[in-house]
């Protein structure tokens, strides 16, 4: 027979029970006398003794449900169908202020009591077992709304002042050891499991990234571009409005949760990356077609739009570009807000957005390439039309005496393009990268189409000159009388030389210098006269 079994050890236990149970019974209702009349003595004594037996979660239960429950459910609704229809709301932050007032004036004195130096009281933890347990508890009965993520507003909002309250608790630990031990309590845990942080961050990704792609499939569209200069907004298209507007959103105090720092960086990068396929798409689709698509759909955006918007996308993506720098106010609000992280963290940061932004400093030629290559395509519009030169020398004897009347119209779509009433919005550096890049093709352009004039002009004389000496040969003429008559190449050169000068002084009239274009100089040497190939003036 096992000795548990014996009718003398079973009586012992049942004596043993019943010992305890009076114990407890007259512990317990000793400890609610105490609490009762605050009498620090009494309150001090039965803890030591709950400590002695090992039973201090009776302790802190009963404090619970004595001293903490009945305040708390004056504070929180514990009725939720009365908070529905609107007698209380799921705002956690006014709750908090008076539940702390209600910690510093009603629980403070166990809690002094519990933590005084060499008591070996430092076992209870009063403040998670006993206070964080109940105002868990009615939050899930009164206030469940409060919790949920699918208001991200409300639930940011509560999810601070849960903190912050927390926070408060804390400052009741007398160390740091006390505040690692209140953070490992099972109460404090099962609090934070409320607060579904990951959900609310996914919902706030698909909200500003989602706003964002909603922006981007949209055509372009200025926004403020015909209000007063002094009154015009940094970025002009919706899509960059939008970017930034995201950008901000991810690191405003009513949206960012600074334990998810990390991915609202990430979701940070993420934006501009999309910004900038965005643009490289439709810049991609422009160069790979005439323009002649009206399809606005992304990314064919860029060919439903005139070449003039691009002003606007330049103008953007430089401010873009500005406000995303090192000294940006963007990285300056990001290290502001991550100021608590060690400096390694703050560079990697800094470091990260600044190489995001590197692919959108890369389109930044392309964008200029756009606008250059249209000029250009315009400009040519008039160069077809030096080829009549040939035609018009080779029927007449006549010499020419000043330049043709297609030269005025080379540089007129560059000069119509400059002074719209957009260029404003590109800096003078742009500018001056349009007109260069403009002028420097244009006249490569030119120098092809006049060269291969001159060039079928002289092997058009070569055969013509090979003819006539092979029939004077056979007749028994002198070839000698043609070599004192000027050439149609002679003529067309003479043309071309009077149309290159007057070139030159439309090229000055932009702020260019023809003699500093290596495709002009070449222009030069190819149609002007022996005795002015060295010195070009005009």
């Amino acid at each position: 027979m096992a000795v548990q079994n014996l009718p003398f050890i079973e009586n012992m236990e049942k004596r043993v029970q019943g010992a305890t149970k009076l114990l407890d019974g007259s512990l317990e209702r000793c400890f609610v006398v105490g609490l009762e009349h605050r009498d620090a003595k009494v309150i001090y004594n039965c803890l030591r003794a709950y400590a002695a037996i090992d039973n201090t979660s009776s302790a802190e239960e009963l404090f619970r449900t004595t001293v903490v429950s009945p305040l708390i459910q004056k504070i929180v609704p514990q009725n939720y169908a009365k908070a529905v229809s609107g007698v209380s709301s799921d705002d956690l932050e006014d709750d908090y202020e008076q539940i702390m007032q209600c910690v510093e004036k009603d629980c403070k004195f166990i809690l002094e009591i519990s933590s005084s130096a060499n008591s070996g009281l430092h076992i209870f933890d009063f403040l998670a077992n006993s206070i964080l347990k109940e105002v868990h508890s009615a939050i899930m009965k009164g206030k469940p709304g409060a919790c949920s993520p699918g208001k991200p507003k409300e639930f940011l909002r509560n999810y601070k002042a849960s903190l912050k309250f927390l926070d408060f608790l804390e400052g009741y630990c007398p160390s740091k050891s006390a505040v690692t031990k209140f953070r490992s309590e099972p109460a404090y845990t099962d609090f934070m499991r409320l607060w579904h942080v990951s959900v609310y961050f996914s919902l706030r990704f698909q909200e500003i990234a989602g706003g964002l792609d909603g922006a981007l499939t949209a055509t372009i569209s200025p926004v403020g571009v015909n209000e007063n200069q002094m009154k015009q907004k940094p970025l002009l298209l919706k899509q960059s409005i939008k970017l930034l507007e995201s950008l901000q959103s991810c690191w405003s105090d009513d949206v960012l949760v600074f334990s998810h720092s990390d991915k609202f960086l990430r979701l940070s990068l993420q934006l501009i990356s999309r910004y900038t396929i965005w643009l490289s798409s439709g810049l991609a689709a422009r160069n790979a077609s005439d323009g002649s698509s009206s399809s606005p759909a992304d990314p064919e955006w860029a060919l439903s739009v005139p070449v003039e918007d691009f002003i606007y996308v330049m103008h953007d993506v430089n401010a873009v570009i500005g406000e995303l720098s090192e000294s940006g106010d963007f990285v300056g609000r990001v290290n502001q807000l991550l100021a608590s992280c060690p400096i390694e963290v703050l560079t990697l940061v800094k470091q990260s957005i600044l190489q995001a932004v590197e692919p959108l400093k890369e389109l930044l030629p392309s964008i200029m390439d756009v606008m250059i290559g249209v000029i250009v395509k315009r400009s040519n519009e008039d160069l077809k039309h030096l080829k009549g030169i040939t035609a018009t020398y080779r029927m007449t004897n006549k010499l020419p005496v000043r330049h043709s009347p297609y030269v005025s119209g080379i540089l007129h779509p560059l000069k119509v393009f400059l002074e719209g009433d957009r260029v404003h919005y590109l800096t003078e550096d742009d500018k001056t990268k349009l007109r260069r890049g403009s002028t420097d093709k244009i006249t490569a352009t030119y120098y092809d189409m006049v060269s291969e004039v001159v060039n079928v002009a002289r092997k058009t004389e070569s055969s013509l000159q090979r003819l006539r000496q092979g029939q004077q040969k056979r007749i028994g003429g002198s070839t000698d009388a043609s070599d004192n008559i000027i050439s149609d190449t002679d003529k067309i050169c003479m043309q071309l030389f009077l149309d290159i000068q007057e070139y030159a002084r439309n090229l000055r009239t932009l702020g260019i210098d023809a003699r500093e274009i290596e495709s002009y100089r070449s222009l030069w040497q190819c149609v002007a006269p022996k005795d002015k190939q060295d010195s070009i003036q005009f």
